[in-house]
């Protein structure tokens, strides 16, 4: 008995360890494909990899992405359209793309605020305007009341804002909260899987629009096909539910930055009405763009660079 132990024991460690070398040599390539685009600068708790362009005389709005996103989120349209008249700064968000943080704990929506702070005040930018597509409008609201005068005003994109009321179904696989396993699952299965899965995922964040042939490189998908990045992005998703209750409740008292909320009417990850709606109770406008999906930033650049600047003309 004890010798089959020890033999399914071998087994399953042989098995463990053919998965992680092929998740390394699945994503081996994925860094020459979506290079480092910027600079890097360690904030306290880990580093934060950023773009920054356009004039550093004009107002700054910082720009910040969504779950298992990255900066090339922005950069696909948004930042080309916005750099010739403001200080643009795209990052990648903790723990994200080519930025890093020291713990999972550090995925809480309050933690990541500090930490992009930290970065902006070492770029030497004061009130700025933050926009925040979906998660990343979470971690803008947080910013903000981290910092009730801190930002000058707030233009979020399908932003998360309240508590879900059920999973999204895209995002299922992500609800690991042992940090451990979380670790075990991105060094074996994680990126095989999602290698199988990617096209049926993308189509559900991206519906009712099609996702674009070259989001992989161009928006740099394929960052997403590393374990770090179901690492961090289980981090995110586990973080982000357990957060978003206690941030809502602090609106009513705590949100007074000026701003407004951008949604596609589509949108098949968050509810327009849950998400979007109930801000207007907390002196935010809210608009929405006929059959257009969640990825506005990649699917409608221009609109997004239009209300990037119209909540830039509101900042107080």
């Amino acid at each position: 008995m004890a010798s089959i132990l020890i033999g399914l024991i071998l087994v399953i460690a042989a098995l463990m360890a053919a998965l992680a070398a092929w998740t390394r040599y699945l994503g081996r390539d994925v860094e020459n494909l979506v290079p480092r685009a910027g600079s890097v600068r360690k904030v306290p708790g880990g580093a934060i990899h950023y773009v920054d362009l356009g004039p550093r005389d004009a107002p700054a709005v910082v720009l910040i992405h969504g779950l298992s996103g990255q900066l090339q989120h922005f950069t696909y349209g948004v930042t080309d359209l916005l750099k010739d008249e403001l200080r643009v700064i795209a990052l990648d968000r903790p723990g994200c793309g080519y930025s890093t943080r020291d713990s999972d704990d550090l995925a809480a929506l309050p933690e990541q605020a500090r930490m992009i702070w930290a970065l902006l005040e070492g770029l030497d930018v004061t009130r700025p305007v933050l926009v925040g597509h979906s998660l990343g409008g979470a971690v803008a609201l947080a910013m903000a009341l981290d910092r009730p005068k801190g930002a000058a005003a707030l233009a979020l994109i399908s932003p998360l804002t309240h508590q879900q009321a059920d999973e999204a179904g895209a995002f299922q696989g992500l609800a690991v909260a042992s940090p451990l396993m979380r670790r075990a699952i991105g060094h074996t299965l994680a990126v095989p899987v999602a290698r199988r899965t990617a096209a049926k995922v993308l189509e559900e964040v991206f519906r009712p629009e099609p996702c674009p042939a070259d989001f992989l490189v161009r928006g740099g998908g394929a960052l997403g096909l590393r374990p770090g990045a179901f690492i961090a992005a289980s981090a995110d998703y586990m973080a982000a539910n357990s957060g978003i209750r206690a941030q809502q409740a602090r609106y009513a008292d705590g949100l007074v930055t000026p701003g407004g909320v951008l949604f596609g009417a589509g949108d098949a990850v968050l509810d327009p009405a849950r998400h979007g709606t109930p801000m207007e109770g907390f002196g935010l406008s809210v608009g929405t763009l006929p059959d257009r999906g969640h990825m506005l930033p990649i699917t409608a650049p221009e609109a997004c660079a239009d209300f990037i600047r119209r909540m830039a003309a509101r900042a107080e």
